[in-house]
């Protein structure tokens, strides 16, 4: 194995990938079914993401991006279900890559136990994209121009159809905490998914982080029906942008990486990029006896809901879900990872990370002066909001 080749680990440190790395004879077998892909002649990049082997190839015809699955974390119609999506998006104009089809019209291409899709390599630079998730933008101009992208996205997926992904791994839906009854929902996301449904440890940690989270559930549940169903990407952290150029004033050119998005709506959405942006959470995996040390970005997130509402303005009960939003999106893609870790990888520490650390730990610092300063700020924003008309910022540089 190439020496290059590493993974991004869960504690923010390089591993051994879990996936082997894409090798140029399983390309070139792979693309010799893609009329509109030519020869390829050599494996650019190697991706760093830990759930899937993936790299940017140049071909004869120019890059591509590929991505190779096993089929116990995304089949062909776990990957359909991606590209509908994707599809509808570029259709309305978002600025997401094309799937490439096979001479026989399929995207997703099973082959023994693996499942490959291959993408365009958009124009941008990939400025981040050695960056571990959860870490945080290298300027406030990146997210205010990640909240239009992600604002601009909602607005072309307005009207897509699509029914809630079926249970898999590796999934940021919303239905725990969309419920009355978010312990009985637990009950029945277990009950899909076998590997964690017998799981003592996992069910104990589901129990700790329901009862740290039933407060945000309170606040939210009488403005949940004002939350329009949505499909959304419940992935924009900065490594899954790409850029005009890598200045600090640089523009977010491209959206990629679709692998988690669901039926949820747009604050899941928008909540989801605050909790991967904007809170750096490596430093709790490092220190967890001083959560109140983890550094939480007010600035970026001034001017990441200031960017999205130049695009999209947010009714007033949308405003006002966001900080309880923010404190419960994280739960059930921590469970989706606990199954991942079980049912795929059979990785005893791997799930206690998932369910203790990430469940339980982000719930727990939710509570906490961290969370509670995060929180507050998205409070005291959705307060002033009320008082200017949709759109205009009010988040003056004199709040923090």
């Amino acid at each position: 194995m190439s020496a290059t080749a590493k993974a991004h680990g869960m504690d923010g440190t390089l591993v051994e990938p879990d996936w082997t790395p894409l090798r140029l004879g399983e390309v070139r077998s792979l693309l010799s079914q893609f009329p509109d892909c030519g020869e390829p002649i050599e494996i650019l990049s190697v991706s760093p993401r830990p759930f899937s082997a993936a790299g940017v190839v140049a071909t004869a015809s120019g890059r591509v991006f590929i991505k190779r699955h096993h089929r116990t974390v995304r089949d062909a119609e776990g990957l359909l279900e991606e590209h509908r999506f994707m599809a509808y998006l570029l259709g309305a104009g978002a600025p997401v890559p094309r799937v490439f089809t096979n001479a026989s019209g399929e995207t997703a291409i099973e082959s023994g136990e693996w499942t490959y899709e291959v993408h365009e390599a958009p124009d941008g630079v990939d400025l981040y994209g050695d960056a571990l998730s959860w870490t945080p933008f290298r300027s406030v101009a990146h997210a205010r121009s990640a909240g239009q992208a992600l604002a601009r996205l909602h607005r072309a997926a307005e009207g897509f159809a699509a029914p809630r992904r079926r249970p898999r791994p590796l999934v940021a839906g919303f239905t725990i905490f969309a419920a009355e009854n978010p312990r009985a929902e637990v009950e029945h996301y277990l009950a899909a998914r076998p590997a964690l449904a017998g799981d003592a440890a996992v069910r104990e940690h589901c129990e700790g982080a329901l009862e740290l989270l039933a407060p945000f559930h309170a606040e939210l549940w009488p403005l949940l029906p004002a939350l329009e169903p949505l499909w959304t990407h419940n992935d924009l952290h900065a490594s899954n942008l790409l850029w005009s150029d890598s200045c600090d004033d640089a523009q977010a050119t491209a959206v990629i990486d679709f692998g988690l998005a669901d039926l949820t709506n747009a604050v899941h959405d928008l909540a989801h990029a605050i909790e991967r942006n904007m809170v750096e959470w490596l430093m709790l995996v490092a220190d967890p006896a001083h959560p109140e040390n983890v550094p939480v970005h007010i600035d970026h997130l001034r001017a990441l809901l200031d960017g999205y509402e130049q695009v999209r303005p947010l009714s007033d009960e949308e405003a006002a879900a966001l900080a309880p939003m923010a404190a419960l999106c994280h739960a059930e893609f921590a469970l989706s990872e606990a199954d991942y870790f079980r049912g795929v990888l059979r990785s005893e520490e791997k799930v206690l990370l998932a369910s203790d650390d990430y469940l339980v730990g982000h719930a727990r610092w939710f509570r906490g002066p961290g969370g509670a300063r995060l929180l507050n700020a998205l409070r005291r924003w959705a307060a002033e909001c009320k008082r200017k008309p949709r759109g205009v910022s009010a988040l003056g540089a004199g709040h923090s």
